[in-house]
C-alpha cells in the first residue's frame, strides 16, 4: 500500500504544502485503494469522476503562488446526504437513485472553496435512518476490522472509508449518534458540532431539530481541521448560529499537549451502569477514565436521571419530523416515479412511488411519524416526547454546573454481526443509548477510540460531551486522551486491526 494513505489529514496536507507530493499523486493513491478494497467493504456509492482534475487545479494553484490552507488538495469522502452537483446524491434510496442536485451544500461548497478534493459519496443508512449501514438501498457497508461485522450507521460508509484509508478524512451527518456511533465501531474519531454550528443546508433532512453535520477523522487534530473549514454562520440556514468560533485544529494542538486534563472535572452518569453495556466496552472506558485522572483529572459522579428516558422521546421526535420531511418524496416534483397500469391518478402515483422507492424502515418510521403527529394523539405522544427533551436538556445544565464534561462509552457494544439485529428495531435503536441525547440537547459530542474489547478484539469508542458552544472543549480533551492512548498503545489502534494488517487478502494488500 502506497504510503501516501497512511498520512493523517495534518501529515498530508503539510507534505502538499511543502511540495514533497503532489494532489494528484495524493488523489491517485486513494483512488487506488477504493479500487482495491471497496468491493469487500463497500463504503463508496459514487467515485467522483472529476476528482484528479480538481487535484490537477489544486497542484497548478500551489505551482503558481497562490496561498492555500493547510487542508488544499487532500482528498475528501462525503456522506451521500449531502448535496452535490457534480455527483449523485441518493441519501441511500431507491426513491432518489440518479439523483444530481443544482447546487452544493454548504458544508461540500465550503471544503471546495478550501481546495480539498472531493473523491466520493460514502453509503449510509436510507436517509440516515439505522444504526448498521444496513438499511441502504445499495447493500451493506462492511466493517474493514471484519468484513463480517456492521460500520456503524447511519453514516457506516464514511466511518469505514476512513478506516480502510481509502479516504484521510469524510463529512458525515449525525441526527442520534450517526457519526460518533460509527466512529466507535471502526477505530476511528467522530464529532457531532453544537446544533447550528455547521450548516445543514444541502443536508437532505431527516429531522430537522436534531440533524448536524460533522467530520469523521483517524484523528482528533485531523477532526478540527475539517471542522474549520466547514463550520460557522451560513445564512441559507435559519437554524445557523451567528457565533464566531474558535479554531478547532488549534484547540486540538493544545489538548497534544496534555496540560487540559490537570484539574479538569470529567463526570460519569450513575444511571448508566456498566451492566448496561458489554463488558469489554465498560473496561475500556474506565480505563481510559483512569488514564486521564493519572494526569490530574477528576472524575465526579453525576446524575442524569432522564437520559434512560432519551431514546423513547427520540423515536417519537424523529419519525414525526421525518414524516413531516419525507412528504416532499411525491413522485411529482424529482426523484423516482412508478406509474400504475393503465395509468392513474396522482395519488395512485405517489402511492406506488412511495412504496416502491422506500425500504422498510424509512416506511417504519414514516407511518410511526404520521400517527405520533395524528390528531387525538398529537399531545400524548409528541408533545410529551418534547417535554422529555426538555427535561435532558435540564439534565445537561445541572451536570455543566458541576463539571467540565461528560464521558460515556459511545455505545453499548462492539460491532455486531451483519443480520444480526436487523430485524430487531428496539435492540437496533438501542446502539444509540449514550448519543440520542447530545441530540436532543442540542450539545456537541466527540467519539474517541479508546482501546479493543478483551472478548472479542474490536475498536470500543470513548464519548465526551459538552456544553452548546463549547465544542473547542472537546478538541482539547479529546486530543489530550488521544496522546496517551496512542502512546501507551504504541501507535494508532488502526495499526492494530488484523484485517488491516494481513499480508495477504482483500484488506491487506501492500500493508
Amino acid at each position: 500500500m502506497s504510503e501516501i494513505i497512511r498520512w493523517t489529514a495534518a501529515e498530508l496536507g503539510a507534505k502538499l504544502a511543502a511540495g514533497e507530493v503532489s494532489s494528484v499523486e495524493a488523489t491517485q493513491a486513494h483512488l487506488d485503494r477504493i479500487a482495491a478494497v471497496d468491493g469487500d467493504v463497500h463504503a463508496f456509492l459514487h467515485i467522483n469522476e472529476h476528482a484528479l482534475d480538481a487535484a490537477a487545479d489544486i497542484d497548478r494553484r500551489r505551482a503558481a503562488g497562490e496561498s492555500l490552507g493547510e487542508l488544499a488538495g487532500v482528498p475528501l469522502a462525503i456522506k451521500d446526504v449531502l448535496v452535490t452537483t457534480d455527483q449523485p446524491s441518493t441519501s441511500g434510496s431507491r426513491i432518489l437513485e440518479g439523483y444530481r442536485s443544482p447546487f452544493d451544500a454548504t458544508v461540500v461548497a465550503r471544503a471546495r472553496a478550501a481546495g480539498l478534493v472531493g473523491i466520493g459519496k460514502t453509503n449510509m443508512d436510507e436517509f440516515a435512518m439505522g444504526s448498521s449501514t444496513e438499511h441502504s438501498a445499495y447493500g451493506p457497508t462492511h466493517n474493514p476490522w471484519d468484513l463480517d461485522r456492521i460500520p456503524g450507521g447511519s453514516g457506516g460508509g464514511s466511518a469505514a472509508a476512513v478506516a480502510a484509508f481509502e479516504a484521510p478524512i469524510a463529512l458525515g451527518s449525525d441526527t442520534g449518534g450517526s457519526i460518533r456511533q460509527p466512529a466507535h465501531v471502526t477505530g476511528t474519531v467522530g464529532i457531532k458540532p453544537t446544533y447550528g454550528g455547521v450548516s445543514r443546508y444541502g443536508a437532505i433532512a431527516l429531522a430537522s431539530s436534531l440533524d448536524q453535520v460533522g467530520p469523521v477523522s483517524r484523528t482528533v487534530l485531523d477532526a478540527g481541521l475539517l471542522h474549520d473549514v466547514i463550520g460557522g454562520h451560513d445564512p441559507k440556514d435559519s437554524t445557523s448560529l451567528p457565533d464566531a468560533w474558535p479554531s478547532f485544529a488549534e484547540a486540538a494542538r493544545e489538548g497534544a499537549t496534555g496540560q487540559v486534563l490537570k484539574g479538569l472535572k470529567v463526570g460519569v452518569i450513575k444511571e448508566l451502569p456498566d451492566s448496561g453495556f458489554q463488558a469489554g466496552v465498560a473496561s475500556s472506558f474506565h480505563a481510559a477514565l483512569k488514564q486521564m485522572e493519572a494526569q490530574g483529572a477528576e472524575i465526579v459522579e453525576i446524575s442524569a436521571p432522564h437520559f434512560e428516558y432519551g431514546v423513547a422521546a427520540y423515536y417519537l421526535i424523529l419519525p414525526a419530523e421525518a414524516s413531516s420531511n419525507l412528504a416532499k418524496f411525491d413522485s411529482v416534483r424529482f426523484g423516482l416515479r412508478v406509474t400504475p397500469d393503465g395509468g392513474g391518478t396522482v395519488e395512485d402515483v405517489m402511492s406506488l412511488t412511495r412504496e416502491v422507492g422506500f425500504g422498510p424502515e424509512v416506511k417504519r418510521r414514516i407511518i410511526l411519524g404520521t400517527y405520533a403527529l395524528s390528531a387525538g394523539y398529537y399531545d400524548a405522544y409528541y408533545g410529551s416526547a418534547q417535554k422529555v427533551r426538555t427535561l435532558i436538556q435540564q439534565d445537561f445544565d445541572a451536570a455543566f454546573a458541576q463539571v467540565d464534561v461528560i464521558a460515556t462509552p459511545s455505545a453499548p457494544t462492539t460491532a455486531f454481526k451483519l443480520g444480526e439485529k436487523i430485524d430487531d428495531p428496539l435492540q437496533m435503536y438501542l446502539n444509540d443509548l449514550t448519543t440520542i441525547p447530545a441530540n436532543l440537547a442540542g450539545v456537541p459530542g466527540i467519539s474517541i477510540p479508546s482501546g479493543l474489547a478483551e472478548e472479542d478484539g474490536l475498536p470500543v469508542g470513548i464519548q465526551f460531551l459538552a456544553p452548546a458552544r463549547e465544542d473547542a472543549r472537546l478538541y482539547r480533551v479529546g486530543a489530550a486522551l488521544e496522546t496517551l492512548l496512542v502512546d501507551a498503545w504504541g501507535g494508532p489502534l488502526l495499526d492494530r486491526a488484523p484485517t488491516l494488517r494481513q499480508a495477504q487478502g482483500p484488506m491487506g494488500e501492500g500493508i
